[in-house]
């Protein structure tokens, strides 16, 4: 099969090498022209995946339409907050492939609008049927280099879900289908922003106990919003769900750990950003994230204390004392 990858991020440039590696023909659109350049001349993506080998077959442009023309399957694997953006500016050549495969994970800030309903809408409704969302547990890092990896393939088409999984699974990487897209998606976007609470708790020596709290308390709040939404309760406590949420929280690869860790060490959080060359989700998404659930009247204590931390400098510690002292709940409701 003809794949677009679009986006060279590190995790653009894993799938790129493992769909390569499936046998298929691959073009990996880069927003730089020496990215591309280094790509195709090195076999190497030093800035985002270093030390990795490329397939030199992986064909690496910076021009959109050479990236997408002819293309049977296009896979959006750029910073959420990018998706619409990108799409639109490849939207006459994206509209003529089969099966459009989403990687990316977050909620609109502006619209609300999961992935796959940001696609919709700039593709038009006449494409939905050919959208799929593959999420899972899956660092770029540990992909490109074949370590084993599982993840879900989601849509409303089984037939996009089957056609996913077909592209994708390989001896090292599985894909299990499912139709549930909201809860998939929702798990997708949420992880991030505990995975920042997780690595705060790390970061201030609160011990595991304490990490493990957040952890679950998180996909009460994942599994309270995904069910509002209209998505199955039982999807949070899959590969997109729970699976991705371990893997956020506790890896040293996660990126929002990272960005947790550090801030609940002392580091100014535009300190933080400057540092680091790829995006950390949980910070745009623990806004998007906060906000849709305002709007479905469902609480989320822990992404909202992520908010106010991030976005209006409340201290590290007070957002803790605050989690712990919300009135006493049986453990679960609704």
């Amino acid at each position: 099969m003809r794949v677009t990858v679009l986006g060279a991020g590190s995790f653009g440039t894993a799938l790129a090498k493992l769909l390569c590696e499936n046998g298929h023909a691959v073009r990996l659109w880069c927003r730089g022209v020496e990215l591309a350049r280094e790509i195709q001349s090195r076999h190497e993506n030093t800035l985002y995946l270093p030390g990795i080998p490329l397939p030199p077959t992986i064909a690496a442009t910076p021009n959109l339409e050479e990236a997408t023309e002819g293309a049977e399957m296009a896979v959006v694997a750029v910073p959420s907050h990018v998706v619409r953006s990108v799409v639109e500016d490849a939207r006459p050549w994206l509209r003529h492939c089969t099966w459009i495969v989403s990687a990316a994970k977050g909620v609109e800030e502006a619209t609300l609008l999961r992935m796959s309903q940001v696609l919709e809408q700039v593709l038009g409704r006449d494409c939905s049927s050919r959208i799929a969302v593959l999420s899972g547990p899956s660092f770029a890092k540990e992909v490109a280099a074949g370590k084993p990896t599982a993840v879900t393939a989601a849509s409303s088409n089984p037939a996009a879900a089957k056609a996913t999984q077909a592209t994708f699974q390989g001896s090292t990487f599985r894909v299990y289908t499912h139709d549930d897209v909201i809860g998939v998606e929702i798990g997708g976007a949420s992880k991030n922003v505990i995975a920042i609470a997780a690595g705060v708790s790390d970061g201030l020596g609160l011990g595991h106990s304490s990490r493990a709290a957040l952890i679950t308390r998180g996909v009460a709040e994942i599994a309270r919003l995904v069910v509002r939404l209209g998505g199955n309760a039982q999807t949070v406590s899959g590969l997109s769900g729970v699976g991705d949420l371990v893997l956020t929280c506790t890896g040293d690869l996660s990126r929002n750990r990272t960005l947790g860790l550090r801030l609940g060490r002392g580091e100014p959080l535009e300190e933080i950003l400057g540092s680091m060359r790829e995006v950390a989700e949980g910070v745009r998404n623990s806004i998007s994230v906060s906000e849709l659930a305002r709007n479905a009247g469902v609480e989320m204590p822990i992404a909202e204390q992520v908010r106010l931390l991030l976005h209006e400098k409340k201290p590290a510690l007070q957002v803790l004392n605050d989690l712990l002292r919300r009135e006493a709940k049986p453990e679960f409701w609704s």
